[in-house]
């Protein structure tokens, strides 16, 4: 039996080669692919870490300058894995840091810090 965890890792790689094949000719993600990609899949996650004051666009644009280690213009599977990693992180510690949920806030308050 598949556990969540295991259809949702899955699901990263058939998401990430439904992008990348945009462009027959290599199997990576380009700025225009990986932007669409973040858009129509992980627009709550896009939300929850934007940083205060940026544009959504100027943010996925960061994300990928910062995912393109080699500065190759385009991401490569482990490179893609890395900015989802990012996401969840900053996702992760988000709801750590905004409040207490009785007060308005959205954290999640168990306590603990990373």
């Amino acid at each position: 039996m598949t556990t969540e965890l295991e259809k949702s890792l899955e699901d990263a790689v058939n998401t990430y080669h439904r992008y990348a094949i945009k462009d027959p000719q290599d199997d990576y993600l380009h700025k225009k692919e990986f932007k669409l990609l973040l858009k129509e899949n992980v627009q709550q996650f896009l939300r929850d870490t934007l940083p205060y004051g940026m544009k959504e666009d100027a943010y996925i644009d960061k994300l990928f300058t910062d995912a393109d280690k080699d500065s190759s213009g385009y991401l490569k599977f482990t490179e893609f894995l890395h900015t989802l990693a990012l996401l969840a992180i900053n996702a992760h510690d988000n709801s750590h840091n905004t409040g207490d949920p009785d007060r308005g806030g959205r954290g999640h308050g168990h306590g603990h810090s990373h």
